[in-house]
């Protein structure tokens, strides 16, 4: 599956605003080392620099087209490539933050990448990270149940697998690990021109799973059956169409 910056961020301000919600959460004072995982093609990171403009501070990705993009666009900050799921434990131990906006969703094995992330903060380091929730929405119900028909289903031999826990699972999870944890959730309300800025949207994050798997000259039929679905889906307003997103935040401090 290969990431694309530049579709990744036709939609930036409404991507990076939980980053910005997220990082104004966070009390620490004069960190010295922040990690940004999954930092993609730097927005998030760059947040963390404007809040933190002292701090060193260092964005991880796996893909190294959004790693080229954000060196690119971010000469002034660090960026490597890391796989969030393999490759965490060889990277620094000592952060005063770790940070990761809409990142985790694609890393397997919760429980592991969450003990992982506590153990690369210094004791009085915070764990910064926000997960989109929202699977129940009907653009996911709407892509799953064209994936599941008659038409497409034998090009997806495997479903997309879910990584993502619930709110009171990450809650457990994280009250065992931690020696404080705050969650909280925010429901994003973005108004986007027509149903087809939500097939845009989702062309650079959740679409592409499916789109990988398909050859080129069945993907343009998969999205104009998508499309029909959201125009159905997605009513149009006065003004716009409203494309509903929630997400979960949480804030955890690692135990001495």
């Amino acid at each position: 599956m290969n990431w694309n910056s530049e579709q990744y961020l036709k939609f930036k301000n409404e991507r990076t605003q939980p980053a910005i919600d997220l990082a104004n959460r966070i009390s620490v004072q004069n960190p010295k080392k922040i990690l940004d995982i999954g930092c993609g093609p730097g927005n998030s990171t760059e947040v963390l620099r404007r809040k933190y403009p002292d701090a060193y501070i260092l964005g991880v990705d796996k893909s190294e087209e959004m790693i080229k993009t954000a060196k690119e666009k971010y000469p002034n900050l660090d960026f490597q490539i890391c796989d969030a799921g393999a490759e965490l434990s060889k990277l620094d131990h000592d952060f005063d933050i770790v940070f990761s906006n809409a990142c985790i969703q694609w890393v397997p094995n919760h429980p592991q990448l969450l003990r992982e992330m506590l153990g690369l903060l210094n004791e009085n380091g915070v764990l910064a990270v926000q997960i989109p929730m929202n699977f129940s929405e009907p653009i996911h119900q709407s892509i799953e149940e064209l994936a599941s028909s008659e038409k497409w289903k034998r090009y997806f031999a495997q479903t997309r697998p879910f990584h993502t826990l619930r709110p009171g699972e990450y809650y457990d999870l994280l009250s065992e690990m931690a020696k404080d944890v705050c969650i909280w959730e925010t429901v994003y309300y973005h108004v986007l021109s027509s149903q087809s800025d939500i097939l845009e949207w989702y062309r650079g994050t959740g679409l592409l799973p499916y789109l990988s798997a398909l050859p080129e000259s069945e993907k343009a039929a998969f999205e104009n059956d998508l499309l029909n679905l959201l125009i159905q889906r997605y009513p149009k307003r006065k003004n716009g169409v409203i494309f509903k997103f929630p997400r979960f935040f949480f804030l955890a401090y690692p135990k001495a």
